[in-house]
């Protein structure tokens, strides 16, 4: 199984290169991207598909009440041009800068940034020009065209520099001559981040426009502890002093202290010991609250209704109790597909300890499968627990004949830079004992396909789910004779 990245909506070149390779199951998180995008990239495996003369499926997972960090204040519009210096502080690479017209948003090979600046200004500058300027610091730098073409002109710096919008960049002309300058007027914004070190508080709030009772809390005593909104607010009044919330798949942890009406004050107790940053649109954990959440939220009813127009499976995220199950199939009856495959997404702590029980919900549809979804699910449990939870499932799982799917951080580094760790190699070849391994995108997606085709076949000799083949070993045949 194949996470299908966005590019696939528009590229069906992609898509055959993946099916090429071995991929059986497309995956299409709900989670990214809009029904028109899903329905493009259905398509491309539908008919790359039978191109093949390949039976690939097409699983769509629901995105489900996942809990996230909101948007966080973005930082003050600063951006730092940095030349490239060797040892002795020579200059062996100038910082590039693109400049191009208002409101354009282009792409500029081999710069570090682009800026916005006025286009009457950006005209008049050619090949050789020298722009002045006086950074944010109020330093004197200096600006060299190199290049000018369609998309804009890109320029060089030989010491680093700091821009803002205030930044007035003046093209240099012989003495006597009117000199014509420009603001720096479109720059981007970094986004927002908080650093958080051990034992520092911080407020996880509810979301704005949420309404907000009265806090029992003195605000002064709170008023300058750093806030982060939670996207579902309803857990704000779910969770209890003492228990544990974890961000960003468990690189910073910490313990609720206090419980007010609009927020929750969090102390960091898992940091590294420089800290870490936090930024928007981050993984939310709260392994030890026992959380009353809707298992279809308004988005996963909407977006039910193209899964059941498209797919051939439908993974149910943060499944917790069996009347998520139910809920799920009466909705896909009302759909008229009945007959749709469903995948329960194994994530929290709760799912995991009532796993038994899901599962005999799930034996009463026509098709179901389990998926052991490692990302959330180490955080939630904890990552020393992880190898023993995933045997668990395993274990329960073959015992009720359903078929497993091996998730997350599978072959994530050779996906990602085309080299794979000795661990992913060793961990890929447990994914034998399920019958499906998925893995995410990343721009090396076919060779990790390919490396773990290769893997599997090869462990398939030695290992059936639970049991040990002890097949012949041959690697020492040559020497015995």
């Amino acid at each position: 199984m194949v996470t299908l990245p966005s590019e696939a909506a528009q590229d069906v070149g992609l898509v055959r290169q993946l099916i090429d390779a071995g991929m059986d199951i497309a995956r299409i998180n709900c989670a990214h991207d809009g029904p028109d995008e899903w329905r493009a990239m259905a398509v491309h495996v539908r008919k790359v598909a039978k191109q093949a003369r390949r039976n690939v499926r097409i699983l769509m997972d629901l995105a489900g009440p996942k809990i996230r960090t909101g948007d966080i204040e973005a930082s003050p519009a600063v951006l730092k041009l940095k030349p490239g210096k060797d040892p002795f502080g020579h200059v062996y690479q100038p910082a590039r800068l693109g400049l191009h017209g208002i409101g354009r948003t282009v792409s500029m090979p081999d710069v570090q940034a682009c800026v916005g600046v006025w286009d009457h200004w950006l005209e008049r500058l050619k090949v050789g020009s020298k722009i002045a300027f006086a950074d944010a610091r109020g330093a004197k730098r200096h600006l060299l065209v190199t290049h000018c073409g369609s998309q804009g002109v890109v320029a060089e710096c030989l010491r680093s520099a700091y821009l803002t919008p205030e930044t007035v960049l003046v093209l240099e002309r012989p003495q006597g001559k009117k000199q014509h300058s420009t603001l720096v007027c479109q720059i981007e914004r970094n986004p927002g981040a908080l650093h958080l070190a051990r034992g520092d508080r911080l407020l996880l709030t509810r979301p704005a426009g949420q309404d907000q009772q009265a806090d029992e809390f003195a605000p002064d005593s709170l008023g300058s502890l750093p806030q982060v909104p939670c996207t579902l607010g309803a857990v704000i009044d779910q969770v209890k002093v003492g228990e544990r919330v974890w961000f960003d798949d468990g690189r910073l942890g910490g313990v609720v202290r206090q419980v007010q009406a609009h927020a929750l004050e969090v102390e960091i107790t898992h940091a590294r010991a420089g800290g870490e940053k936090l930024a928007s649109d981050k993984g939310i954990n709260l392994p030890d609250s026992t959380l009353d959440l809707p298992a279809l939220t308004a988005k996963d009813l909407d977006d039910l209704i193209v899964v059941a127009e498209l797919a051939d499976l439908v993974g149910l995220s943060f499944v917790q109790q069996p009347q998520d199950i139910v809920t799920l199939r009466e909705q896909l009856t009302r759909l008229n597909r009945p007959d749709l495959g469903l995948i329960l997404k194994i994530e929290t702590r709760q799912g995991f300890e009532r796993l038994p029980d899901l599962i005999l919900a799930a034996m009463a549809a026509p098709q179901a499968g389990i998926m052991i979804a490692r990302g959330d699910l180490a955080v939630e449990c904890g990552f020393e627990r992880m190898a023993e939870v995933q045997e668990e499932i395993l274990c329960c799982a073959e015992a009720a004949h359903l078929p497993v799917i091996w998730a997350t951080q599978v072959l994530e580094t050779l996906a990602k830079t085309g080299l794979p760790s000795r661990a992913e190699i060793s961990d890929a070849g447990l994914g034998v004992r399920a019958e499906c391994v998925m893995l995410n995108k990343g721009p090396f997606i076919s060779d990790a396909i390919r490396t773990l085709d290769d893997i599997l076949q090869r462990m398939a000799g030695h290992q059936q789910k639970k049991r040990t083949l002890l097949r012949a070993l041959q690697a020492w045949q040559d020497c015995a004779a």
